[in-house]
């Protein structure tokens, strides 16, 4: 079955970086699109970035774009998020997904409500101080 670990979440500073990762398992990671999604106290849980199954085609939220860079390994079944210039607003607990579709298409890719519930790994949360 599907397995996420993810990890890298932390305590920094307004402005300060932060490197996440995500290891897959459980199906062909090389073969589909993946997305990190994040999730802050109250609000519901959102995508941030999504990545085509070799890499050819990111696409990121107008909140984090710039800021943000999601990349993956797939030698590794690793996906990673780099995360730059950290703002309050970032502090959330991060989560990723597959998207088990065929095609890269953003909507779909960064849609949770499209994930299997049994997808979702515990997260990594990331906290910024002002």
């Amino acid at each position: 079955q599907v397995q996420v670990v993810e990890s890298g979440g932390g305590l920094v500073q307004t402005g300060g970086s932060l490197r996440l990762s995500c290891i897959a398992s459980g199906f062909r990671f090389d073969a589909y699109a993946m997305a990190w999604f994040r999730q802050a106290p109250g609000k519901e849980r959102e995508g941030v970035a999504c990545i085509s199954r070799r890499s050819g085609e990111k696409y990121y939220v107008a909140s984090v774009k710039g800021r943000f860079t999601i990349s993956r390994d797939n030698v590794k079944n690793t996906l990673y998020l780099e995360m730059n210039s950290l703002q309050p607003d970032d502090t959330a607990m991060y989560y990723c997904a597959p998207d088990l579709s065929s095609g890269f298409l953003p909507t779909r890719c960064l849609s949770a409500r499209a994930v299997d519930p049994s997808y979702w790994g515990q997260g990594t949360q990331v906290t910024v101080s002002s």
